[in-house]
């Protein structure tokens, strides 16, 4: 008998993980599916989680007549290492094949996971491919080479959704049609799973366009937080709120109270006054956060990694196409701080060649990550 074994936080299950698993049920011709939604998913921690019990119920909702929905890692509590079950798989089903299924960014990474050798005595490896992932072959030949032994290609490319994209629209309260089953879209509403209520409702001061906008930056805020250590709750309350007074006027009832700075342009007003608003109107307290909405548009000098995020995001979100924006993403993938360099330099050198007025905190906050980004340089 063939078995597939589909693990996974399901945080939430959306479209691409019920095709993937439809897919590699007919390439494998599998004879049985077991679906296995983590307790703690030990990579996947700073994420906004749903229960358990919520997650499995998702699975069983999304995967009817598709397979089996085990709760033997959510029963077992803790963190879900692969290699434990597995090796409960191949003693259970001692004499049958069985494939554990992966996406392509899983796999990239398969070398880093806790006795990845263990779980290949027990299990093969299936493997899908995702629109804008890395390279499956070159990180199938890498397996290859180290294990000795080759992984399945599935031979379907899932589309870009992701669980951190519902995840951030369920947040700020926007529409996740389209992504996940209209049952599990349900579901997440009923129960408020993953929902930001304050930041969610801020959505409703924007206009069509600035909303949009906003969700692109939570989107690129949510997907790439991990990497400096900030929790994604705390990059998608920064990102839903940065732009939450730019289509406010100052004398808004929103804003009673607000005292703008002197000297602000009114191109950079927003970004003030966003942050009188998320403290004292959407009750955020949290001083990075505030800060990361107060230069979102200025940048400052010394600014902290959410501070650079947000900056970086709002600037670069997929949806912005002015020239080198592209290389500017590339730079953001690889270095921060020197994203944040050439992004604030190329901010200055537009204004200055459009003669228009340059905020002097830019100016500071580019000769401040210039000046410690040649130090960083010359200590190295």
């Amino acid at each position: 008998m063939k078995i597939i074994l589909f693990g996974g936080a399901f945080n939430p299950v959306h479209n691409e993980h019920v095709a993937m698993l439809k897919a590699a049920k007919e390439r494998l011709g599998a004879d049985k599916v077991i679906i296995m939604p983590t307790a703690v998913s030990p990579h996947k921690s700073g994420f906004i989680t749903a229960p358990p019990s919520a997650r499995l119920e998702m699975c069983r909702i999304a995967f009817e007549g598709l397979g089996e929905v085990s709760d033997f890692e959510v029963n077992k509590g803790g963190a879900s290492y692969s290699y434990i079950t597995c090796d409960y798989l191949r003693h259970k089903y001692p004499d049958d094949e069985i494939y554990f299924l992966m996406g392509a960014d899983m796999f990239a990474c398969f070398s880093q996971w806790v006795y990845p050798e263990r779980i290949l005595k027990d299990v093969k490896l299936a493997v899908c491919a995702r629109e804008g992932s890395s390279d499956v072959g070159e990180a199938r030949r890498q397996f290859t080479e180290q294990f000795g032994q080759d992984a399945v290609l599935v031979g379907y490319t899932g589309a870009r959704v992701s669980s951190t994209r519902v995840r951030t629209c369920a947040a700020l309260g926007a529409d996740t049609a389209g992504m996940v089953p209209p049952a599990i879209a349900k579901y997440i509403k009923s129960e408020g799973l993953y929902c930001l209520p304050e930041v969610a409702k801020a959505q409703k001061l924007m206009n069509e366009k600035r909303a949009a906008h906003t969700l692109r930056v939570a989107f690129m805020a949510a997907e790439n937080c991990r990497r400096f250590g900030i929790h994604e709750k705390k990059a998608l309350t920064a990102a839903g709120l940065h732009d939450a007074a730019k289509n406010l006027k100052l004398t808004d009832k929103h804003l009673k109270g607000f005292v703008p700075p002197e000297g602000v342009p009114e191109s950079v007003m927003h970004q003030y006054s966003g942050a009188y608003l998320a403290e004292h109107v959407f009750g955020v307290t949290d001083e990075d956060i505030l800060n990361a909405i107060s230069y979102h548009t200025s940048g400052r000098p010394g600014m902290s990694d959410l501070e650079k995020l947000i900056f970086l995001c709002d600037m670069l979100e997929e949806g912005r196409d002015f020239d080198g924006v592209d290389g500017l993403r590339k730079v953001f993938a690889r270095d921060i701080d020197e994203c944040l360099e050439l992004a604030l330099r190329q901010e200055l050198d537009y204004l200055s060649a459009e003669g228009k007025y340059i905020y002097p905190l830019t100016q500071e906050a580019y000769n401040y990550i210039h000046a410690h980004k040649n130090c960083k340089e010359n200590i190295e």
